[in-house]
Formats: structure tokens, sequence, C-alpha cells
């Protein structure tokens, strides 16, 4: 048992100790720990895309929209003259 617990403080220790810093590390990159952390950047990303994507589809039907009236003027004038 004696030879256990000196393998254990020679070898292990020092490897829990590292691996529970680093796991100390990753848990405060995405909770934050006071700044914005992985989630919080991450669901303003995901916002910023979907109000992205809206906007897109509203210059496309605004452009549409456009693009049929000024045919449709078009027609009128040539079935005028």
């Amino acid at each position: 048992m004696n030879q256990n617990n000196c393998q254990y403080e020679r070898i292990c220790r020092s490897e829990f100790a590292g691996l529970h810093s680093k796991i100390d590390r990753l848990d405060e990159a995405i909770r934050g720990n006071g700044k914005p952390g992985i989630n919080l950047r991450l669901e303003l990303l995901e916002t910023a895309v979907a109000y992205r994507r809206r906007l897109t589809w509203i210059v496309i039907g605004a452009f549409i929209s456009a693009g049929a009236s000024a045919v449709m003027q078009l027609i009128q004038f040539l079935a005028r003259h």
C-alpha cells in the first residue's frame, strides 16, 4: 500500500492537477466567468444569422416586387402606344 501511495504522489497527483486545471479553463471558456463565454457568443451568432436570413428574403422580395412592377408598367406603356 505504501508503494501505491508513493506512486500516486510521484506520478498521478501532478497529472490530476493538470487535468483539473484544463477542465477549469474549459469551463471558464464555455460559461464566460464574467465576460462573454462560448455559449453567449454562439447565441449571438445564431441570432445574427437569423436576422440576416430574414433581411435577405425581404431584399429578394423587394427586388422581385420592383421587377414585376417595372414589367407591368412596360406592358402598359407598350399597350398604349
